[in-house]
């Protein structure tokens, strides 16, 4: 799997070198050689699935045009404890200057894809599919969402401005759940509509419109197996709100066909990675 990288991403990239670099590597100026050559790799120290490699890649070779970049897997892979699964031939003042931010972006993508993937075994064969949400580290949303793709999940909405959701504050702000399914469905958009419900009384109501998805939040397993056999795949369902490592095989038991899990991306392990240099 490859991480096409737009211009947006690599000045995230670059700000990020920026950050750790600013002035210069200080302590490899001090005592390393000019133009040493080492070999450097990356090592996992923990099985997981590994994400960012592209990125790696990017930051390396901005340092130096003449690095040489070889992985023995794609991203969307599985590697176990002990396993080299990438090498950097270039100077070692290169090496040291991108080692940390190389790792940072890597090893937290990697925890993502791990984190989703684990929840995509628990899933097992349902026909149930499991979506990030938009609770994502700030400016970074592209790359945790497209951990998750890796980890087996998929995509939610990339925010607000490509599918029309609409939620209990748009409600509230309208009066009640007809009123505003009224008014967004007035003008003809081809836009995806989905409306979140509370309650069984809300989810028949929302029956009655031509909707993309109903996101069922907060419901009991109880109120999710009622609202499946009320819907009757008519309309999609997606339950949320909650759900976790320890919910999710039950809730997908219950009939639904997507669950959202915001732990996905802001409540995951980073995946335990090291980098090594040696002599070449």
């Amino acid at each position: 799997m490859i991480f096409k990288l737009e211009d947006k991403d690599k000045e995230i990239i670059d700000r990020a070198l920026d950050e750790d670099i600013a002035s210069g590597d200080i302590t490899s100026e001090m005592t390393l050689d000019d133009n040493k050559p080492m070999m450097g790799e990356f090592l996992a120290k923990s099985d997981g699935i590994i994400c960012g490699l592209d990125i790696a890649r990017y930051i390396f070779e901005k340092l130096d045009n003449h690095i040489v970049f070889k992985s023995t897997i794609e991203d969307g892979k599985e590697v176990k404890n002990g396993d080299i699964f990438a090498t950097v031939d270039g100077h070692v003042k290169a090496l040291l200057k991108g080692e940390r931010t190389a790792l940072n972006f890597m090893q937290r993508m990697s925890g993502i894809a791990t984190t989703t993937n684990r929840y995509i075994k628990l899933i097992g064969n349902m026909n149930c599919k499991l979506l990030d949400t938009r609770k994502t580290t700030p400016v970074l949303r592209r790359f945790e969402k497209y951990a998750v793709i890796c980890g087996g999940g998929f995509n939610h909405r990339m925010g607000l401005y490509d599918m029309i959701i609409i939620k209990d504050n748009h409600i509230k702000a309208n009066g009640d759940i007809k009123k505003t399914l009224d008014k967004v469905f007035t003008p003809k958009i081809n836009i995806p509509i989905e409306i979140e419900v509370k309650n069984l009384e809300e989810l028949k109501i929302a029956l009655d419109y031509p909707l993309f998805r109903i996101m069922i939040d907060n419901f009991s397993f109880d109120m999710m197996k009622e609202a499946v056999r009320i819907t009757n795949h008519r309309i999609p369902l997606e339950a949320s709100g909650g759900i976790n490592i320890a919910t999710v095989n039950d809730v997908c038991k219950t009939g639904v066909d997507y669950v959202s899990c915001g732990a996905l991306t802001h409540s995951y392990k980073s995946l335990d990675i090291s980098f090594n240099v040696y002599e070449k």
